[in-house]
């Protein structure tokens, strides 16, 4: 399993979701992150991403990178939660965003602490999309 590619598959993978369900097709993917499905294969994705990223934050759920672009990559624990591949958050005008596409069924908001996100899902796809009100590098003050 070569990290790069992952992170390519999971990127393409959401831009498909994204493009299923929102009319904006140049969204900008601020930050990836790859569900891993055992011990052994997130021991092996912290391994290569420790080759190309450095850790930024650890998190109970997983480590984070400053990565590039995308310019956040989070490798997560196994979770029995999150079957699907990974997911990736695109940066979007959030206030019209929000207006636009709540009212789908698709679409789920998450309030947390700092800030809120629209969750896309759809069971067709091997991924989740995310919409968040502050994009992830800006929370964690990376331009």
């Amino acid at each position: 399993m070569n990290l790069i590619d992952l992170i390519q598959n999971i990127i393409s993978e959401c831009t498909k979701l994204k493009n299923t369900y929102v009319d904006e097709k140049d969204l900008i993917a601020d930050w990836v992150c790859i569900f891993s499905h055992s011990e052994e294969e997130y021991q092996e994705l912290i391994r290569q991403a420790n080759e190309i990223g450095e850790v930024i934050e650890t998190t109970p759920t997983g480590l984070i990178y400053k990565f590039g672009e995308p310019k956040l990559l989070k490798i997560r624990m196994p979770d029995a939660t999150r079957p699907e591949i990974g997911d990736v958050d695109f940066t979007t005008d959030y206030d019209q965003f929000k207006n636009k596409y709540l009212d789908n069924n698709k679409f789920t908001l998450i309030k947390r602490e700092k800030f809120e996100m629209i969750e896309l899902k759809d069971s067709a796809f091997k991924v989740r999309v995310y919409f968040s009100s502050i994009p992830p590098s800006k929370l964690r003050g990376i331009n």
